[in-house]
């Protein structure tokens, strides 16, 4: 980037600026130990300094915190930095103390003479670094000393929570609005690891950052092998899994509940391997002291809920396994991330069941949470089971949900090493396809199959869907060996979500060669499906009313264009 970069002019950068010819240099030098800087982080930091605006997106363990660490050092005044948890803030500004710069925080955990320290050294610009969690910063007492503080820069780590399209939304997230409006000539950075294109669009809109300059990293983690097992006795597979790969190795083992923690951890010890439960309902000193071993000891396996996880920066963690299905694509690309980040291969495992979607289903149903809200999380869910039932190359799909373009093989997940048993679905896809044009592209999953295999809900009677011509075409198939095929028409793109509506379902572009025949479709070969699917791929197309629902609904695609809105046409 050209231009003057206008930089801190203390005895200390006048130093490291003259000793190396670059302040940025120095500073990355002198502080961090690096030579070189990765990716977009030079001109994520040249921005900021020339007072900018930014949205980073960077994979986990990109090196994120380099981009408004090294603008505070270098800017005049405080860099305050917001981040959602207190073991967090407390853990980064250690690590920054050990390596000479001046940082600190506030928190609830402090006493008010502490705190009262950490305002004076801030309001006479001593600090470098000053962190805060949201709560704290929309305050009134705490906008008051902001406005008595020489300010760097704002940075919103974990900006992906003030999405409620995000994984992990947080309220107070939405109260730091008052940034831009109290401070509009700070520079303000909204940084996350974790953000699909709804998500980015939320993080700019809730925070004012519209016109902020966006740098989007690939999410790819080449290093990273990507394996989902069908769920037969989990614990057995994890003990089959870790001795033939992972004997000696640092680990992180995910469950969905705090007893299966405990039981996992205890289980594994039994079998001679080093492990340590973590969860929130564990004492703190227990949870603090089982984090240190895991960070500084080797070997160890820590077994915990997604209570443990953020922040944590070890380098040489050599594989994340889930017992149980996360919640979404943003949680598992979170938690497998925090394998691998010295860039040696790891692996991420995955064992996956049908119990899994039945929990957190009912999880998602019996929260307090908003319909509009629900229906998000349902979405999102059907799209990680899309990814785990997909037959095509797993990295592929987990980067597209991002927005990234990736080659349609990476040579490094478990579908692309070894490949699976699949069927001929051309047929079946066609008929899920064209029921869901004659069904208008305003229902969702559930309805769709009751038409296919000519179930007459009331539902199905009062739209008069038991009168078209797609109505009992697909009865070969189960309601359960359907929603297989919609989860993976879903994570081929072949199919689109409404998850911002009702969670109808849409024809999108790829619909088209599909509904014409110009190509085929591999479906997993599902469990009890057997002989009948290779059948059902040899059908012609021959089911009365198929032809003409497939005219129909190419002749849409053709006249409507891509069809990023819904697509209508006469029944």
């Amino acid at each position: 980037m050209s231009g003057h970069l206008e930089v801190n002019n203390s005895p200390r950068i006048q130093t490291l600026a003259a000793s190396n010819g670059d302040p940025l240099m120095g500073v990355l030098r002198r502080y961090f130990g690096y030579d070189h800087f990765r990716g977009f982080q030079r001109e994520i930091i040249e921005h900021v300094l020339q007072g900018g605006d930014a949205i980073v997106l960077m994979p986990t363990g990109g090196g994120k915190s380099l981009c408004f660490q090294i603008p505070a050092i270098l800017r005049p005044g405080v860099g305050i930095v917001i981040s959602p948890l207190i073991a967090l803030m407390q853990d980064q500004v250690g690590a920054l103390q050990q390596l000479g710069i001046r940082a600190a925080f506030i928190n609830s955990s402090m006493s008010w003479q502490e705190a009262m320290v950490v305002t004076d050294e801030a309001k006479r610009g001593r600090l470098d670094l000053l962190y805060m969690a949201p709560e704290r910063v929309v305050t009134g007492s705490a906008l008051d000393l902001l406005a008595r503080i020489p300010l760097a820069l704002f940075a919103i780590d974990e900006a992906h929570c003030v999405s409620q399209w995000g994984h992990d939304f947080r309220p107070d997230y939405l109260g730091l609005t008052v940034l831009a409006e109290r401070f509009p000539q700070v520079p303000r950075l909204a940084l996350t690891a974790t953000a699909d294109p709804p998500t980015r669009a939320e993080i700019a809109k809730r925070l004012h950052l519209e016109n902020a300059r966006s740098f989007v990293a690939s999410f790819d983690r080449p290093n990273i092998q990507y394996r989902v097992v069908a769920k037969n006795n989990p614990q057995a597979q994890l003990l089959h899994f870790l001795r033939r790969e992972h004997v000696g190795d640092a680990g992180i083992v995910y469950c969905l509940s705090r007893a299966k923690v405990e039981e996992t951890a205890q289980w594994l010890v039994q079998q001679g391997w080093n492990a340590l439960p973590y969860h929130a309902g564990l004492p703190n000193g227990v949870r603090k002291v089982n984090q240190q071993r895991f960070l500084c000891e080797k070997g160890v396996i820590i077994v915990a809920t997604i209570a443990f996880g953020m922040g944590i920066d070890k380098p040489d963690v050599r594989f994340v396994a889930h017992l149980d299905l996360p919640k979404s694509m943003e949680a598992y690309y979170q938690e497998t991330g925090r394998a691998g980040r010295d860039g040696m291969p790891a692996n991420a495992f995955l064992t996956y069941g049908l119990e899994d979607v039945v929990m957190l289903r009912q999880f998602i149903e019996k929260s307090s949470a908003e319909e509009r809200i629900k229906r998000i999380e349902h979405g999102k869910l059907e799209t990680l089971i899309g990814f785990c039932e997909t037959v095509q190359c797993r990295r592929r799909l987990l980067l597209a949900y991002f927005g990234d373009d990736p080659p349609e093989t990476c040579s490094n997940c478990d579908n692309c090493l070894s490949g699976m048993e699949t069927w001929d679905g051309l047929v079946v896809a066609q008929k899920a396809l064209s029921c869901v044009y004659r069904t208008q592209q305003m229902f969702g999953v559930p309805h769709v199959i009751d038409v296919l295999t000519g179930i007459k809900t009331e539902k199905v009677l009062s739209h008069g869907h038991h009168k078209i011509s797609t109505f009992g075409i697909g009865k070969e198939l189960t309601p359960g060996q359907w929603r297989s095929v919609f989860r993976q028409l879903v994570a081929g793109k072949y199919l689109e979500m409404d998850v911002e509506g009702y969670g109808g379902l849409r024809l999108c572009e790829a619909s088209r060669p599909l509904l014409r025949g110009e190509k085929t479709i591999l479906f997993r070969m599902e469990k009890g499906l057997g002989k009948k699917s290779a059948k059902v791929g040899k059908k012609k197309l021959s089911v009365k009313g198929l032809k003409s629902a497939v005219s129909s609904a190419v002749d849409a695609l053709r006249t409507q264009g891509t069809p990023k809105k819904k697509l209508h046409g006469k029944v």
